[in-house]
């Protein structure tokens, strides 16, 4: 046997299925077997394996043991002599393993080998080569220096940015996501800790084969898309403090004591600082937009106000100025939580929530003039010039987006028709076809692709 294939899968079929079909593709030759652990999935991977991929070696547990235990299970059962630890929710080339192979066997210096790894647009992911997280390398990564500076050899060790990806580098850390293993390595140092229930199991197993005289390859004249974090938001708190953590066993497991606890308040201070840029951010991305639609329209409607006074009232200063700002203040304030409350600030908005909200407020802002004393009431003229002024508002500036990049906040990507390719049976095309027609969608069909 040449190559044992381990996959650890959870609820990710439909990603399971393209993998499987891709390293099936990628035989060329070799004699390769491929052995799926499942950690409980609910999805119906396990039902999709036995019915499309009978060869297949499948482990169903019954519950998630983690990704570390998971692949033991799988290498304890392998014949390769060489052993493949791939992700789900990857795809490798046709040539993929009958080229690691071969690179392996010409060098057997080599421990591992991984390869480059692009996204799902085509983009490189840099975690395809990294360096041993020390200390001063975790503090530059952490602390964002390496994203200042990467192609500084000091500052770029912890993705290896100063090397070109084009070429071969022996590296400290390949990613758990593509691991081509020399088996001897894995017998010699016994698998993946299992004290990693998800993160870090890379790094501890890369820096082991190191330990045991081997050598780590990145090796680019082939390459996987990775889709990257399925089942985890990579930007998400959850996954820092998760990864994070994962680097504390790293740190108390192969650093001196005084390292892991320079360690430890490295990586606490991360955690709390990504978490306070990450609930920052988000209330800087909610407020962003209505914050420069209060200042456009206050503007706006101060303009007007101004022009209303000298040719209508025939003075400059008719308004008193504090009540002036003070309520064109409020009334657009009153405007946009309307425009908010509907909706009008989700992505792709509706243009009936906008205008549904402008109206809302509208009605709100006449109810609380009617209420009013007659010495803080304003000029109704004002009010309906104002109600006018947000709805062009909203409309120009909403059309405008859709023009310059800034889709998500438009009206115009809902009302355009959505391109769809359908994959499946001319049966199945029907189908959807019909499902989409009966719900009203409006869709610009491609065409029909056969699986």
């Amino acid at each position: 046997m040449d190559v044992s294939v381990i996959i650890v899968n959870y609820n990710v079929k439909y990603f399971l299925e393209q993998c499987l079909r891709s390293v099936l593709n990628a035989r060329d030759g070799l004699n390769i077997e491929v052995i799926v652990v499942d950690n409980h999935s609910v999805d119906g991977s396990v039902p999709l394996i036995k019915e499309k991929f009978p060869d297949v070696v499948l482990i169903e547990n019954k519950e998630n043991v983690g990704f570390s235990r998971a692949n033991n299970q799988g290498i304890r059962i392998a014949k390769g002599k060489y052993v493949l630890l791939l992700n789900p929710d990857t795809i490798v080339q046709e040539d993929t393993l009958k080229k690691c192979f071969d690179f392996m066997e010409k060098h057997p210096e080599a421990g591992a080998t991984g390869v480059k790894m692009v996204d799902g647009k085509g983009n490189f992911l840099p975690e395809s080569k990294r360096g041993l997280p020390t200390p001063m390398v975790a503090f530059y990564k952490i602390f964002g220096l390496s994203k200042l500076f990467p192609k500084s050899k000091i500052f770029g060790q912890y993705h290896l940015t100063y090397l070109d990806n084009q070429q071969t580098h022996v590296v400290d850390v390949l990613s758990g996501a593509f691991m081509f293993i020399r088996r001897e390595v894995l017998d010699k140092i016994g698998g993946l800790d299992e004290d990693y229930f998800m993160y870090g199991e890379d790094i501890d197993l890369s820096y082991r084969i190191m330990q045991a005289g081997y050598k780590n390859y990145y090796y680019p004249e082939t390459s996987i898309v990775h889709y990257k974090g399925e089942s985890t938001r990579k930007s998400s708190v959850n996954y820092v403090i998760v990864f994070y953590k994962a680097m504390v066993i790293f740190a108390d497991k192969h650093f001196s004591n005084t390292y892991a606890r320079f360690f430890h308040l490295l990586i606490y201070a991360a955690i709390y600082l990504r978490a306070g840029i990450s609930i920052l951010y988000r209330i800087i991305q909610k407020l962003f937009l209505p914050v420069i639609d209060f200042v456009l329209i206050f503007i706006g409607i101060l303009v007007f106000s101004f022009w209303y006074e000298k040719n209508y009232k025939l003075s400059e200063n008719y308004y008193d100025r504090d009540l002036l700002y003070l309520s064109v203040g409020v009334y657009v304030l009153i405007m946009i939580l309307n425009v908010f409350f509907q909706g009008g600030y989700e992505k792709r908005p509706k243009y009936k929530n906008i205008f549904q909200g402008t109206l809302a407020g509208f009605i709100v802002v006449l109810i609380i003039y009617a209420l009013l004393p007659e010495s803080l009431r304003f000029s109704r003229g004002i009010i309906l010039a104002g109600g006018i002024i947000h709805l062009v508002y909203y409309t120009l500036s909403r059309w405008m987006f859709y023009f310059v990049g800034l889709k998500d906040y438009s009206y115009v990507s809902v009302l355009l028709p959505k391109n769809i390719l359908i994959v499946g049976d001319e049966n199945e095309f029907e189908r959807v076809k019909q499902i989409l027609a009966n719900n009203r969608i409006d869709i610009n069909y491609l065409g029909l692709v056969k699986p």
